[in-house]
């Protein structure tokens, strides 16, 4: 079976959207990325400030509410029919729930061929990089770190702490059928 969608999982500034455009310039198919931050980017900005849209504490906790997760859910439905329709994917998201948001994904992936890729980096070099991009709220990358990897099973980790993105792309490239 050929690999229809690349999962990747990992903590804010963990490396993600790095390694997506590098895999995107390895990879010989042309690939579509979509990610936790293009959805966030696509809602309307009310859905950051009510109780059930995304809501991000000064200290970098992330709170979702049932609004964010019902658009969440239909997005990652049509992503989801794009593979289907012959799309290849990448996902880069970040697993807040842990295993019960790989297992939201697993239940919309019936059929297709799918690579489950842990991102990992050390909380505090991916703290680090909060700061230097200053887009994200501090705190965000060292509360996320770990416990977006809780039960979540992969078919590949990598861990960007002192590997650079290109070399992380060739390691997943290499494990795409």
């Amino acid at each position: 079976m050929t690999t229809q969608m690349i999962i990747l999982n990992g903590g804010s500034s963990a490396g993600k959207s790095g390694i997506v455009r590098c895999l995107q310039a390895e990879l010989p198919e042309q690939w579509l990325a979509f990610g936790a931050d293009s959805l966030i980017d696509a809602m309307p900005a009310r859905m950051q400030t009510s109780d059930g849209g995304i809501e991000i504490s000064a200290d970098g906790e992330v709170v979702i509410g049932a609004d964010f997760r019902a658009v969440e859910q239909a997005w990652a439905q049509g992503v989801v029919a794009m593979a289907h329709a012959g799309a290849r994917i990448i996902i880069d998201d970040i697993f807040l729930g842990g295993a019960a948001s790989q297992q939201r994904w697993r239940k919309l992936l019936d059929g297709l061929d799918v690579l489950w890729v842990g991102v990992r980096c050390d909380s505090a070099v991916a703290a680090g990089r909060e700061i230097a991009r200053g887009d994200r709220v501090r705190g965000m990358a060292a509360a996320q770190a770990d416990i977006v990897h809780e039960g979540v099973h992969y078919d590949l980790e990598v861990d960007t702490t002192h590997t650079e993105s290109l070399t992380c792309a060739r390691t997943i490239a290499a494990h795409v059928s």
